[in-house]
């Protein structure tokens, strides 16, 4: 099993940057996919980034793809999502995520992962 904590999340306003950390216990993160999940009010949980183990491909969500980046440290067990150019509609809580998965139909699902973190607010306005 693998324990998951994200950091990293805040109150910025548009245009700014933030850097999340997703840091993993248990299990090095090299046993497992990455992936980053939001979930902004009233809406339903939504796939932003995934990460294979050797961290040689990505997968980004249509709607960040140009603004967001994933990375990862094996090294250091640790998951990023590198954020530029914030908008308000990138309000939302931010979870962390690992699976064995490693299909892509499955790893841009919310259902095909086997661990979470407790998730990072993050608040973009003015």
């Amino acid at each position: 099993q693998v324990q998951l904590v994200e950091s990293g999340g805040g109150s910025v306003q548009p245009g700014d940057s933030l850097r999340l950390s997703c840091a993993a216990s248990g299990r090095t993160v090299s046993s497992y996919v990455m992936g980053w999940f939001r979930q902004a009010p009233g809406k339903e949980r939504e796939f932003v980034a995934a990460i294979n183990r050797s961290g040689g491909s990505t997968y980004i969500a249509d709607s960040v793809k140009g603004r967001f980046s994933i990375s990862r440290d094996n090294a250091k067990n640790t998951v990023y999502l590198q954020m530029n150019s914030l908008k308000p509609e990138d309000t939302a809580v931010y979870y962390c995520a690992a699976t064995n998965v490693t299909n892509v139909v499955f790893i841009i699902r919310s259902r095909g992962y086997d661990y979470w973190g407790q998730g990072t607010q993050v608040a973009v306005s003015s």
